[in-house]
């Protein structure tokens, strides 16, 4: 007599199998989108000042926006680098599940905090705690950007272009500016806010145009 083979049991599809594949494209997409967002509203942080129509008057208020003139920059040359750096990593990943797609939203999370540093520092520029705060902003962006790389290494989501040679690179450029950051950072202790935010100025002109500085060229 013939016995029928009982078919085997079907596991239930779970919602993390569902959503385990991310769009590299739709995490690009709201990445720039964010960061737009972002440089649009450091921008705005500079108002037209009121009073007298008078070339003295405007002068002055010129002279009194100074300081958020030299935070805009700031940001806007911190935003197109860590945008930048976002984009030259997606450009090494194959593929993004999950958690992928979670840690770059972590990333993105902070990148929303730094209008709010920017002004902060921009009301206060003279005083070391609000440089501080957005040396913290910094330094998050760093490890965020940091983590996800090493995420996307051990979870196998990196494509098979990906040599030793290349996340070497990556993480190293991480940081070493990371360190150039702090740098910046430290020298604002002893010598004033203006000094260290120069610095950091001059770093991000660096990574920005890559000038062949000996002590810079190889970051």
């Amino acid at each position: 007599m013939e016995t029928s083979e009982a078919p085997e049991p079907q596991t239930a599809v779970t919602y993390n199998e569902i959503a385990a594949e991310r769009s590299l494209e739709r995490i690009g997409a709201i990445s720039d989108g964010l960061f737009a967002i972002a440089m649009t509203i450091i921008v705005l942080e500079i108002r037209v000042p009121a009073g007298e129509h008078s070339n003295d008057a405007v002068a002055v208020a010129l002279v009194d926006l100074a300081p958020r003139f030299l935070t805009y920059v700031l940001s806007f040359l911190t935003l197109g680098i860590f945008w930048n750096a976002q984009h030259t990593q997606l450009n090494y990943i194959a593929r993004a599940d999950r958690h992928f797609a979670w840690l770059q939203l972590a990333y993105l999370a902070v990148v929303a905090l730094l209008p709010f540093s920017t002004s902060l520092l921009a009301e206060f520029i003279d005083v070391d705690l609000a440089f501080g705060v957005y040396w913290i902003n910094l330094l998050a962006l760093g490890v965020m950007l940091y983590v996800v790389w090493v995420y996307a290494e051990r979870a196998g989501l990196a494509s098979p272009a990906v040599t030793p040679d290349i996340s070497r690179a990556l993480k190293r450029r991480i940081v070493n500016y990371q360190a150039l950051y702090f740098l910046g950072f430290l020298l604002s202790l002893p010598f004033g806010t203006i000094p260290g935010i120069v610095f950091v100025v001059l770093v991000q002109l660096n990574s920005a145009i890559a000038p062949r500085l000996p002590i810079l060229s190889r970051l």
